[in-house]
């Protein structure tokens, strides 16, 4: 073979390798395309429906006539208690079982059967969950159909989606902080609080606001424990309906489908509202945190 011939058949596989390359990324660009299409069209399709039902006394007023009339004020409530319920329970386990795990327990049979075991949670369907949580909160425990007994059992489907998160959260600091911090003549607990934790927010935040998506999102097992009252709550004992559950009463009983997306909508609105808080709150912390780590 000639030099010449050597040299072009060289040359053609740094070419083939950028070629490759350039339709790896256009492939991965046209995926993220088409998850954001797809996104956006249902949000769109939603809002385009339901925002014509949307007004303030929609959103002031009681329901009526079974739903067909009034507005989703105490749906509003059930939703917001019930969720609160959920996060302020199963955070702090969460994310206390997280540094455990990530921190002190190290690769041992028992992380690695809690590591399972919360996996297996999280693939648990939810009618489980509202079974679990009727026959223990609502029957055994006598909570009856409460926002205690829906919250708990939220708390319970979120739990393992968090725990998993915040742990790879705090695996992913980087060695070098917690040497560097020991260094300085920090104790472990001061290391991981002070160092660790601060540094992990954002993953541990992400985690919390997965948990919180799926028990916003949740109808099954709130129907089972929370109950189908359309009134406003006034204690951690009282039924509740949340948005999610009148959605589908107001669609599969055929009481009022504009109605069902007004709420749709509303739910969708709320959900945009509290991920883009969450993530400005968290771009500021980091920016602060920057600040802080590099003298700024």
């Amino acid at each position: 073979m000639a030099f010449k011939d050597i040299f072009h058949s060289q040359d053609r596989w740094p070419r083939k390798r950028y070629t490759a390359n350039s339709l790896g990324i256009a492939l991965l660009w046209a995926c993220g395309g088409v998850t954001l299409i797809v996104l956006l069209a249902i949000i769109g399709y939603v809002l385009w429906n339901g925002l014509s039902v949307v007004s303030l006394s929609f959103l002031i007023e009681t329901p009526s006539n079974m739903g067909r009339s009034g507005g989703i004020y105490p749906m509003i409530l059930g939703t917001l208690y019930i969720t609160a319920i959920a996060i302020v329970v199963s955070t702090p386990l969460s994310v206390g079982a997280a540094i455990y795990m990530a921190e002190y327990a190290g690769e041992n049979r028992l992380t690695s059967l809690v590591r399972f075991g919360a996996d297996s949670l999280a693939g648990i369907p939810s009618i489980m969950f509202g079974m679990f949580g009727y026959l223990f909160f609502v029957l055994y425990m006598g909570m009856g159909f409460s926002l205690l007994a829906g919250g708990l059992t939220l708390a319970l489907m979120g739990l393992p989606l968090i725990l998993r998160v915040s742990e790879e959260a705090i695996k992913a600091v980087p060695e070098s902080y917690r040497l560097g911090s020991l260094a300085l003549g920090a104790s472990k607990w001061q290391t991981i609080y002070k160092v660790v934790l601060p540094t992990a927010f954002p993953g541990i935040v992400t985690g919390v606001m997965l948990g919180m998506g799926r028990a916003i999102g949740e109808t099954a097992a709130v129907m089972f424990t929370a109950g189908t009252v359309a009134k406003v709550p006034w204690s951690l004992f009282s039924s509740a309906r949340t948005m999610t559950l009148h959605i589908y009463l107001l669609t599969m009983e055929n009481i009022s489908i504009k109605n069902a997306y007004g709420t749709a909508a509303v739910l969708v609105i709320m959900i945009l509202a509290i991920t883009l808080a969450s993530n400005l709150l968290t771009r500021r912390y980091m920016a602060k945190l920057g600040g802080k780590m590099y003298g700024r």
